[in-house]
Formats: structure tokens, sequence, C-alpha cells
């Protein structure tokens, strides 16, 4: 799949930022192979305080690795972190349990480069030793918004967090991953934050990252996260008829879902703080959030 030769230059335009909990090994296999990409990239690793202490990174290269230990757990917001300290343009971003193919953050860079109105590059992701297509991969190819001409690949309002690339001074500008929201679903608000904010969002699938998932994971805990963080995103930026259609949805579902119930609950608790920030989005961007509501609904990504 890559494009560049075996002895690449460094990439001082891209750093790789990795979050990570109380799976060091899975971390160390990681970064090994991100290290070993032809662009030579940076990694810097933040651990979300994991109860064991951070992975044991010794063995590589300082100047090109560098560990950010974290007394509490950040979650998703724990990324934050890592691009604040990264000195480059532009952030891949990459779990414990992926990478990057080779030859994808080059790709990736060389179109932020030409596409300036760009604020992330949505990968695809491969999933497992046979390279599996992840079904919200499926989902952002048959997005129906169409893309204007000034960005390559499908518009679209979603990404998959370890398969994304990132405009490091837009993402810091609209505040990046909400701490409040963990890890699932933590992508929406963000991605409805940069369009709001005018970036455009691209899913394009020769940028693309491996993905094994871990077995140090609680797949029902996801979901429950999930339809969780969904409401909050829906109450906080989603125009009143839409919110209220969408809760009425997820309320019709808890009666005979106990995980929906549960992530019911658990986003009721702050429903008081997350109304207090209410920023419904424009028109024209509430038509381009009905339009992917009104698709089939999509099937959730691998956890």
């Amino acid at each position: 799949m890559s494009d560049l030769p075996a002895a690449s230059v460094r990439d001082a335009r891209v750093t790789v930022v990795m979050i990570t909990r109380d799976r060091g090994d899975e971390a160390r296999r990681s970064v090994s192979r991100l290290l070993d990409l032809p662009e030579r990239v940076d990694v810097i690793v933040v651990d979300n305080g994991s109860t064991a202490g951070p992975p044991d990174l010794t063995g590589f290269d300082p100047c090109r690795v560098r560990l950010v230990p974290l007394d509490d757990n950040l979650g998703a917001a724990g990324r934050n972190l890592g691009v604040r300290l990264a000195t480059t343009p532009y952030v891949a971003f990459a779990d414990d349990d992926s990478w990057w193919l080779p030859g994808s953050l080059d790709r990736a860079r060389r179109l932020l480069d030409g596409h300036p109105s760009l604020g992330v590059i949505a990968g695809s992701v491969l999933v497992g030793d046979e390279r599996r297509l992840d079904p919200v991969c499926i989902e952002m190819a048959q997005s129906p918004l169409r893309a204007d001409g000034t960005i390559p690949g499908r518009a679209v309002l979603g990404f998959v967090a370890c398969a994304s690339v990132v405009r490091r001074d837009a993402f810091l500008a609209v505040g990046g991953f909400d701490a409040h929201y963990g890890v699932g679903g933590e992508e929406r608000p963000l991605a409805i934050a940069l369009a709001s904010a005018g970036w455009s969002l691209a899913y394009v699938p020769a940028c693309a990252a491996q993905h094994w998932p871990s077995p140090v994971r609680d797949p029902e805990h996801r979901r429950r996260i999930v339809v969780r963080n969904d409401l909050w995103s829906t109450w906080r930026y989603r125009r009143l008829r839409s919110a209220l259609a969408s809760t009425a949805r997820t309320v019709a579902a808890a009666w005979t879902d106990p995980v929906t119930r549960d992530g019911l609950r658990d986003a009721s608790r702050r429903a008081v703080p997350v109304l207090r920030q209410r920023a419904p989005v424009n028109r024209a961007l509430e038509g381009h959030l009905r339009a992917l509501d009104r698709m089939e609904p999509p099937r959730c990504a691998i956890p």
C-alpha cells in the first residue's frame, strides 16, 4: 500500500499520539510498529493512569518516543495533552491496539498540505490479520454528504479516532476531546465542533490503520458509554426538534435493552451541565446531520 521508499526521510510534519491504559505489552507492540514506518514519525504515548504503572518503553529511541504518565484516567482527553506537546502541524492518533499502514501518514500529510480547509482525515480501519474493513468505514464510504470539491474523499461528520489525522491548530482551537466522554463515541462532538467552526472532514480510505481489538475490554460497558455520549452530543449540538426525536428513540429502546437503559441513566446525571453548554448547529449543518440520521442505523464498530 505504501508508495514510499524503504529508507524515507523523517517526517517533520506528522506526530503520532497514542493513549493507553493497563495494556503495556500491546502498547509496546504498537509503538514498535509505528517506529518502523518509513515516514519515521515521532510518537507521544500518554498513559491514562495505568494501575500497574505506565508501559515499559525502554529500548526505543528516546529522541522519537516520549512517554507522558498521568495520575488519572482522562480517557480520550488524554490525547489533548499529547496534541499540545506535539510541535508538528498534523497529529495522527493511534490506540495501543492499532497502528498505521506504511505510506498512510505521508499520504495524509500531502492531502492536508494541499487542502487548507481540511481539518480531519478519517482513515479506514482494517481489523485483524485478515484486514476486514470495519463496518463504520462502510458507513462513511456511503455518506450522503456532498463534497464541494475543496477536499479529497467523501465528506463526513464523524471518524474513528485511532484512524484519524487532525490539523493540530484546528483541533486545539475547538478544545479537543471532552474529558467527560471517556472512550467510546467521543469523536462525534469533536466532529460537530470542527464542522461548526468551518473545517471539513473527509473519509480517505487510502489512509489506513490496522486494528487488533484487544481482549482486555468490556463490549457491553463500551456500548453503554456510547449511548450516554451520543445523548450528550445530541443535547449539546442538535437543534431542538432533532434533539427531542433522538432522545425519544433512545427512551423507547431503553424499555427493552438494559444497556441502553443504563446509558440513558448515565446521560441523565449530567443533563443540566450539558444543556447549559447548548450551542445548536446552524440550519445547514443540521440538514447534513439529518441526512446522516436518515441512513440505516450504523453498525457498531468493533470495540
